[in-house]
């Protein structure tokens, strides 16, 4: 899982509930200028394992479409699986329920295999 920011904890805590042992965590603090040497040796260990960017945002906001746009030179004509919120014209779900039901929904769908 390739992830930046916050849902980095979100995502090591997922793993630690499930005690997911199979599951790599890279977590990108600097978008910009994205270091594309450092990605490509932080993945080079994993081999052909499925890659999957991971954000809370929607869709349609935060770094996926940077990220979609530019780390493609450092993953060798892999490809990179989206995970995030639905595309929405809020960053917010709008009740706190439906928050935490979207928060299950993005780890579900992270770890699921």
């Amino acid at each position: 899982l390739l992830c930046s920011g916050r849902v980095y904890y979100d995502l090591t805590a997922e793993r630690t509930r499930r005690k997911d042992t199979r599951t790599a965590i890279l977590r990108l603090e600097q978008l910009y200028p994205l270091d594309l040497d450092a990605v490509r040796a932080e993945l080079e260990p994993f081999g052909d394992a499925d890659l999957v960017w991971v954000q809370d945002e929607p869709a349609n906001q935060g770094p996926w479409t940077f990220i979609s746009d530019h780390l493609g030179e450092a993953l060798g004509g892999r490809s990179l699986r989206r995970v995030s919120r639905p595309a929405a014209a809020s960053p917010a779900a709008g009740s706190g329920k439906r928050h935490k039901e979207e928060a299950g929904e993005l780890m579900e769908s992270a770890f699921g295999r």
